[in-house]
């Protein structure tokens, strides 16, 4: 397990700040929409580029749920825009490079970097699922199909 949070646990709180300038918290989120926080190692690697790609390409399929779905990583912003602006990120991905929310979630690994750990969180501010299992090629059909399973209403 790459992280001591289980389900049912409260997630905890964040406000990191996106490639698009704008600082994003959970908080925001509470009683309104399932929020997907997806974790990973680092902007512009193999593995990364591959499940950004997926969200952009086929992030159409999350959005038919009332969720909203971000990245992070411990990347400086810069690192990230600079990603986020080759990939042409259409969502938010979130710099944490104090490492104190990757603490928080318990997902830095032994190399100080996120292992890709991906948080389903209830409008309730509860973890409903936790997936350390990430098929990069394919994570924004596997969010969707993870929202489908855990009966996530769709959006209007």
């Amino acid at each position: 397990m790459a992280t001591d949070l289980k389900v049912g646990d409260t997630a905890p709180n964040f406000r990191l700040q996106s490639t698009d300038g704008n600082f994003y918290q959970l908080s925001d989120y509470l009683g309104k929409q399932t929020l997907v926080l997806a974790w990973y190692p680092m902007a512009n690697t193999r593995g990364c580029t591959l499940e950004c790609r997926s969200l952009v390409q086929k992030g159409h399929l999350i959005r038919e749920y009332n969720a909203v779905y971000m990245m992070a990583s411990v990347d400086d912003l810069e690192d990230n825009q600079d990603f986020a602006k080759k990939q042409k990120a259409d969502f938010p991905m979130l710099s944490d490079p104090t490492k104190e929310i990757a603490k928080a979630y318990d997902v830095l690994n032994f190399v100080r970097v996120a292992s890709r750990v991906t948080f389903y969180i209830g409008k309730d501010g509860k973890i409903i699922k936790i997936d350390e299992d990430i098929n990069a090629p394919t994570a924004a059909e596997d969010i969707a199909a993870n929202l489908e399973q855990l009966g996530i209403e769709k959006s209007d």
